[in-house]
């Protein structure tokens, strides 16, 4: 360990769509604190370079799809091998394929979104239950986001998904308690490439409605992944922590 390495802290944590953007955040986050991380992704190489600056002494990648239950198996089974032991899941994989009216929406694309942002963030948690959490503990975050808890004009599937992941994380918070602890996060725009297409451009003025002046980065979120992800949140569980630059505050008198 270098000076500048923090010290270990034993503590093994999943993230799920984490070779960029949020996910990554998140994890960059958990192994500057000193946890070792497994994060998955889609595409080997842009995964490959994730684990490279995040450092492959404190992190291993996992590539596959988020929905396919074998690589939901897999994934856990390689931090099991790798680590011995899952304390966190991040179910931050996730896919928004589809802008325009709902009256318009393709089901077949509907069930795509379902499967991928909410389906595949339950087998992820049935994994890391089963492999370690029920018997040792932990804690989950589900990335969830305002499009879920607020109206979503042209993104409704995406939406529906997502309040889909608030209620989600209800139920296992319910239901997983008082061994792990299940809480959410719902974030406003975050320059991300998967939201480029909102700011990109236009920045200044797709930041002018957020009171905090600015849209949010990814170490917004994992920061606030990383809180939940503690012992400073061990009487937290069933919340959705909204994180909007103050965005809501626009819907008052």
């Amino acid at each position: 360990m270098t000076a500048q390495e923090p010290a270990p802290t034993g503590k093994v944590a999943l993230v799920t769509g984490a070779s960029r953007g949020i996910g990554y955040g998140i994890a960059e986050a958990l192994v500057a604190r000193g946890d070792r991380v497994v994060i998955t992704g889609r595409n080997e190489d842009t995964l490959a370079e994730a684990v490279r600056k995040l450092g492959a002494d404190r992190c291993i990648g996992v590539a596959g799809k988020a929905h396919d239950e074998e690589h939901q198996a897999v994934a856990v089974e390689r931090a099991m091998k790798a680590y011995g032991r899952v304390d966190y899941l991040v179910n931050n994989a996730g896919t928004n394929p589809v802008f325009g009216p709902i009256a318009e929406l393709d089901l077949a694309v509907a069930r795509k979104v379902f499967e991928t942002n909410v389906v595949s963030a339950l087998g992820f948690a049935q994994q890391t239950w089963k492999a370690w959490q029920k018997e040792n503990g932990g804690a989950i975050v589900n990335i969830a986001s305002v499009a879920g808890v607020a109206a979503s004009p042209f993104i409704g599937a995406y939406g529906m998904s997502k309040a889909a992941m608030v209620n989600l994380t209800l139920q296992l918070a319910h239901e997983f308690a008082p061994a792990v602890r299940v809480n959410a996060i719902a974030p406003a725009v975050v320059k991300t490439r998967f939201a480029a297409a909102i700011y990109e451009g236009r920045e200044e003025e797709a930041a002018a409605s957020y009171p905090l002046g600015r849209l949010g980065m990814p170490e917004d979120i994992g920061g606030a992944a990383a809180f939940l992800l503690s012992d400073a949140a061990g009487w937290v569980t069933g919340q959705t922590l909204v994180v909007d630059g103050g965005l809501f505050l626009n819907a008052g008198v």
